[in-house]
């Protein structure tokens, strides 16, 4: 969560920098209680860090006897296979080379033991 939090910004709805639509959105699908737990404690913890509101969803994929659920909004797509891996099969492509690579390098100085 805290890679989550430091790579994007969580008070834009619907998009993150030029990229825009529900499908940019700042998302977390949490698979358990305990993760719904740290998740809304994190949330909490940003809306303190951030002077615009917190828009970051939170949805539970699981019941309340934690069983998944299969309801579309708790379901989590993967991207196509175009998308997968994009970054490190494009590496110098305009977005990549500008926008990625600051933030995956800002990333792992900021959590490099969690990238060893």
């Amino acid at each position: 969560l805290d890679v989550f939090f430091a790579i994007h910004d969580p008070t834009t709805p619907n998009r993150q920098g030029n990229d825009v639509g529900p499908q940019y959105r700042s998302v977390i699908f949490a698979l358990s209680a305990e993760q719904l737990a740290s998740a809304r404690s994190k949330i909490a913890a940003a809306a303190l860090e951030w002077s615009a509101p917190i828009v970051t969803e939170l949805i539970a994929t699981f019941d309340e006897y934690g069983q998944p659920i299969t309801t579309n909004e708790a379901r989590f797509w993967p991207a196509e296979a175009e998308h997968h891996n994009y970054f490190k099969r494009n590496p110098s492509q305009g977005y990549c080379a500008f926008v990625v690579a600051p933030k995956v390098m800002k990333a792992r100085a900021a959590f490099a033991a969690l990238m060893a």
